[in-house]
């Protein structure tokens, strides 16, 4: 029985997000506090297009309620961290319609020093229960971020990720493609080389390199890349050449990609001026956005290009309404809309 990931701009039964609880991501009060309120906007836009569920830390409901509303359903599991991406269950489908829920191994994006997942490794089979599917365990050290199909046939994957020793010691990539193809139901692997650089060492919470922040297909044949214009920016020659790359690429069906290029932010650094050593190169990107039941959430950023990329979008999604939601705190702790997301599809019956 051939089961398969449908693209994300199919419908979904509802959306799964976890509520950030005390860790080193939300190190004080202050910033757990701007984090909780980040997630709960995000949950609401989502809200106004579909059913959320929440999976929140024992005894933290009622505080969640509260920022939350009435209208998003609560679930209390051991939690670690609050990117419901990576940690969750990748949702599949077979030919009879019936949903099934890929859990993958996860160790804290590569074992990385400051992560903790003795509970988020056990989510993805939380959630695979609590919306009442089989769960395919595979063997394959892998997260939902890194990882964007098109639903007919083609992945988009990152070296670093899922060839990187952090997480797949000693796996070609001949066998990390066949597990991929074997649990989303594709055929052709799309590989970019690395992700962006705020998302390695030194440069905080980051994931080596997840293609969700990178390049996500926006319909059968045409992806959404990030670029950055500015070339005082170490990402500037990077993406670059991922555009160069994608734009000699073929999807599973044959079709050369058409490529659309999504600029970045006009802001360079974070916690120094523009170009000063002082300052944490961003990775604030627009591809990080979520597709949900007739709309788009988009991240914001208080950028004078919020709304160009916002326009773009409306150009790619004409039948959906494009929210856009300030995603400063998410991408501080390492992530962004898309990460804190993850869609269960909508099947027949």
């Amino acid at each position: 029985m051939t089961f398969r990931m449908p693209a994300e701009w199919a419908p979904h039964e509802r959306t799964w997000m976890a509520w950030p609880g005390p860790n080193v991501t939300f190190p004080n009060d202050e910033e757990l506090a701007e984090s909780r309120a980040a997630w709960a906007a995000v949950a609401r836009a989502v809200r106004g297009f579909e059913p959320v569920t929440m999976v929140v830390g024992p005894g933290q409901s009622d505080g969640a309620r509260a920022l939350l509303g009435p209208d998003i359903d609560l679930v209390e599991r051991e939690l670690d961290d609050a990117w419901m991406r990576d940690i969750g269950p990748t949702f599949v489908t077979d030919e009879e319609g019936r949903l099934a829920a890929v859990d993958w191994v996860f160790n804290g994006w590569g074992a990385q020093e400051w992560a903790s997942w003795e509970h988020d490794a056990k989510i993805a089979r939380h959630v695979a229960d609590l919306a009442g599917v089989a769960v395919h365990s595979s063997p394959l050290v892998n997260e939902g971020g890194g990882i964007h199909v098109d639903g007919e046939g083609t992945v988009l994957l990152t070296d670093t990720v899922q060839l990187g020793p952090e997480r797949n010691p000693g796996m070609t990539r001949q066998e990390v493609e066949a597990e991929i193809h074997a649990r989303l139901g594709t055929t052709k692997a799309i590989w970019l080389p690395r992700g962006l650089t705020a998302d390695y060492p030194p440069h905080g919470y980051g994931t080596l390199g997840h293609v969700d922040i990178v390049a996500a297909f926006a319909a059968p044949g045409v992806v959404v890349a990030h670029t950055q214009p500015d070339p005082a920016h170490p990402d500037h020659e990077r993406c670059k050449a991922n555009v160069a790359l994608l734009r000699t690429q073929t999807d599973a069906k044959g079709r050369l990609l058409k490529v659309v290029e999504i600029p970045a932010p006009t802001v360079l650094t974070e916690g120094g001026a523009d170009g000063d050593e002082s300052g944490q190169w961003v990775d604030y990107s627009y591809i990080n956005h979520y597709l949900c039941n007739g709309g788009v959430v988009l991240c914001a950023f208080g950028d004078p290009r919020d709304e160009e990329a916002a326009e773009i979008f409306r150009g790619l999604f004409p039948d959906r309404t494009v929210t856009l939601v300030d995603a400063r705190t998410i991408f501080a702790g390492g992530g962004g809309i898309h990460c804190v997301t993850q869609q269960q599809p909508a099947v027949r019956g």
